[in-house]
């Protein structure tokens, strides 16, 4: 099962879709260091690309000197994050993203996550005790996925209603882990965006307006399609008929 290429056709053309949460601000730098974005008062006024206000700055501090997980807790989250999203020959791992990290600021950011996380990582562990009297970090690889393949793709019938905490607490592990991830560098680059880049537009495509069976004025494409006259501003007459 190729995990990570199911979840990148799901994300063409929906990247913006992925931001399921409220994120301060993650800078995108070569290393896709999430923890960038959550950067010191002296940080972001020396690098000047944080954009946060005072109050923002004053927030940011404070949400990450607390502390909600514990190291076992995070331990948890690192091995499901990776199982999510796990590395590739061409792209690197969620845990190499440092989502974990960027969940542990989030639910402290958003304190809403905090209780269905922690239930949904008891719920992981006590399901881990229940098929194999071990926790979920000490499963092998084919355990821990036996677990999960059961929450991140349930039985349409609903023949297993104590699995519905697991399932929920995936579905949103799996949403923080996606937006997480293609919110960095290493995400962009995984899935080829690029961004806003200037361009010249020559009009729409010859074979896509033969598609469609219609295709430019003469006078409108001299007008509209001459790259010569890109800087030029446009004229208009008193009928609405373009000029120039």
């Amino acid at each position: 099962m190729d995990r990570r290429k199911t979840i990148k056709t799901l994300l063409v053309g929906t990247l913006g879709g992925a931001a399921v949460v409220g994120v301060g601000s993650c800078k995108n730098d070569s290393t896709g260091d999430l923890t960038d974005g959550l950067a010191t008062t002296a940080e972001t006024e020396s690098d000047g690309l944080y954009g946060r206000t005072p109050e923002e700055i004053l927030w940011d501090e404070e949400v990450n000197r607390a502390v909600f997980f514990n190291e076992s807790e995070l331990g948890v989250i690192a091995v499901l994050c990776d199982i999510i999203l796990p590395a590739t020959p061409t792209a690197g791992s969620a845990t190499e993203a440092k989502v974990p990290e960027f969940i542990e600021f989030i639910v402290k950011d958003l304190p809403a996550h905090q209780l269905p996380i922690r239930g949904g990582l008891m719920w992981l562990n006590s399901e881990s005790n229940r098929r194999y009297s071990k926790i979920f970090t000490d499963l092998t690889e084919p355990e821990r996925l036996a677990i999960i393949d059961d929450i991140a793709y349930p039985d349409p019938d609903d023949k297993y209603p104590e699995r519905k905490p697991g399932i929920a607490f995936f579905n949103r592990m799996r949403n923080l882990t996606l937006t997480g991830y293609y919110t960095t560098r290493m995400g962009f680059d995984d899935l080829g965006y690029q961004g806003n880049f200037p361009n010249v537009w020559d009009g729409v495509p010859a074979e896509v307006l033969k598609d469609h069976d219609v295709d430019y004025d003469p006078e409108w494409l001299a007008k509209c399609v001459d790259q010569k006259k890109r800087m030029d501003i446009a004229r208009w007459n008193e009928e609405g008929d373009l000029l120039t």
